[in-house]
C-alpha cells in the first residue's frame, strides 16, 4: 500500500492536501468550515473528522504547519485560531494518524520561499501541474501551502 502524507495549513481560510508519495498528489481541499450563530466562521469539525478518513489508506503521517499568535492579533481572534488548530490536532488524533510539526520559516526555506503568498502559488503550480487550477487565485495559497506542506513532509525520511 502506498504512504500517504497529509499537509495542513490551519486555519479558517486554509486547507488540507493529500500526497500519495508513489502517485503523487491526489486532492486538495478547503478547510471544512461553517458560519457560527454569530455569523464567525468556525472549523466544521465533523466535516474536518470526515475529510481525515482514508479509504483504501489505513492511516497517514499528518504534517501540519505549527504557528503561533501574530503580534497585534488580539485576544479573542487569537482564542478562535487555537480552538481551531487544537480540533484539527484532534481530528488527526481520533483517525490513529501520525503527526509532525514543522514551522513555516523551516518548510519554505526548503523551498526557498519567502513570506510571499504568490511564490508559493507558482511553486505548488510548477510541482503540481495536473492540480494548477487549484492554486490559480490569490485566495488559493492555503491550498498551495497545504500541498508544499505535503510535499516538504514527503522529503523528510
Amino acid at each position: 500500500m502506498s504512504r500517504l502524507i497529509i499537509g495542513i495549513d490551519p486555519g479558517f481560510s486554509g486547507a488540507i492536501a493529500f500526497l500519495d508519495i508513489e502517485g503523487g498528489l491526489l486532492q486538495v481541499m478547503d478547510m471544512p468550515v461553517w458560519p457560527n450563530t454569530k455569523g464567525r466562521t468556525e472549523i466544521d469539525h465533523g466535516g474536518l473528522y470526515r475529510a481525515l478518513e482514508l479509504t483504501p489508506y489505513d492511516a497517514a503521517t499528518v504534517w501540519l504547519e505549527q504557528v503561533a499568535a501574530r503580534p497585534g492579533q488580539g485576544a479573542a481572534s487569537t482564542f478562535r485560531f487555537g480552538q481551531g488548530y487544537g480540533a484539527i490536532e484532534m481530528a488527526v488524533a481520533a483517525n490513529g494518524h501520525a503527526i509532525r510539526y514543522v514551522t513555516p520559516a523551516k518548510w519554505k526555506r526548503y523551498f526557498g520561499l519567502t513570506a510571499d503568498k504568490g511564490g508559493s502559488r507558482a511553486l505548488a503550480t510548477q510541482r503540481f501541474p495536473a492540480q494548477a487550477g487549484m492554486f490559480k487565485r490569490a485566495k488559493d495559497d492555503g491550498r498551495a501551502e497545504a500541498a508544499l506542506i505535503a510535499a516538504y513532509g514527503a522529503s523528510q525520511k
